[in-house]
């Protein structure tokens, strides 16, 4: 059986295609499922070196789709053909884009029928940040105002869907025109068929325009939630981020930049503001067992969501097996952010 894995020789990422094998007896809570579809996330090289599990070969693809074919003999949640759905854990030595996989089942979940395989691997961990971000994080209300940067990537429609779904008025940012009209038409599947993004606001043309459009919205207020996916502001932009942060309390800012940080001037702003931010970082979900409860509600909530049409992944074309590795290759080097295997 064979499984994509990442090999590094100095600075140097190679994407290869090795042997791995499972072992005949399973363990008593493992689950062994055959794998239909595996979505592709860039790799955190030194969130794993961090964490003391950067080995010689590191296993790829971790959200991962399948049908049950054994279970231990401890297993209590799933049994023989069961559809199910899951993100491997961090520790994991199998790579999603195997055939067979063997996975605890304290790390799946199961598939609603009418979910396709490829939507549901394509779309998982950008549901789990989304609401890491927004109701780990944010504490989000009905009735409170967001700030999705770059609503149109698979991680920002995420946000604003389920940031309407529950009653937030949301706002977006646009980096070309074709994205500011998918967002601007925006719709919900189900319920009231109003859009679900309040305003877009087009920085591609001109992001001195962000902070006025911003306060116009909300009668001068600002917006009680913040979500940043490591967008660069320039140091010209400081005397109008002070000036926005004095005319707000409690905000919540989400960031997924590492290196963020505040001056001294805004730090102290933001104390007087009972502002506060946090750092988005959805695989601590996997790094700890203490939240394993939490953590499944959470995965069951999002594959619901998207079965009922609460929730509508990015349209991701998938690629064939045989394509993998160069998949591998424009998501972790050309910055592309996601892709999907179909076994």
């Amino acid at each position: 059986m064979k499984g994509l894995f990442c090999r590094i020789n100095g600075s140097e990422l190679k994407f290869v295609t090795q042997e791995t094998t499972l072992p005949e007896v399973l363990g008593g809570h493992d689950v062994r499922i055959h794998v239909k579809a595996c979505g592709l996330s860039p790799l955190d090289l030194k969130f794993l070196e961090d964490m003391g599990l950067q080995g010689d070969a590191i296993p790829l693809g971790r959200e991962v789709t399948g049908i049950v074919q054994r279970v231990g003999p401890k297993v209590t949640f799933f049994q023989p053909d069961d559809e199910v759905v899951g993100i491997l854990p961090l520790d994991s030595v199998c790579s999603g884009l195997s055939d067979v996989i063997d996975i605890n089942e304290q790390y799946l979940v199961e598939k609603p029928s009418k979910l396709s395989c490829t939507s549901v691997a394509a779309a998982l961990e950008d549901g789990l940040r989304a609401y890491t971000a927004l109701h780990t994080h944010a504490r989000m209300a009905a009735g409170q105002t967001l700030l999705v940067l770059d609503g149109a990537s698979s991680f920002g429609l995420m946000c604003i869907q389920l940031a309407s779904y529950h009653g937030v008025k949301v706002l977006t940012t646009s980096r070309s025109q074709e994205q500011h009209s998918f967002l601007e038409q925006l719709r919900p599947s189900v319920g009231v068929q109003e859009p679900l993004v309040a305003r877009v606001i087009p920085v591609h043309k001109n992001p001195s325009k962000l902070l006025p459009a911003v306060l116009e919205e909300t009668g001068g207020l600002g917006v009680d939630i913040v979500v940043d996916q490591g967008v660069c502001e320039k140091k010209s932009n400081q005397k109008r981020r002070r000036r926005r942060r004095r005319r707000k309390r409690r905000r919540r800012f989400s960031r997924t930049s590492t290196t963020s940080s505040l001056d001294p001037p805004d730090s102290r702003l933001m104390f007087l503001k009972s502002a506060s931010v946090s750092f988005l970082n959805s695989q601590v979900w996997l790094a700890s067992s203490s939240q394993q409860g939490r953590y499944l509600h959470i995965l069951r909530d999002i594959v619901e969501k998207m079965s009922s049409g609460v929730l509508r992944p990015q349209p991701e074309e998938a690629v064939p097996l045989q394509d993998a590795a160069a998949a591998m290759e424009n998501v972790q080097l050309q910055h592309k952010k996601k892709a999907v295997v179909e076994m």
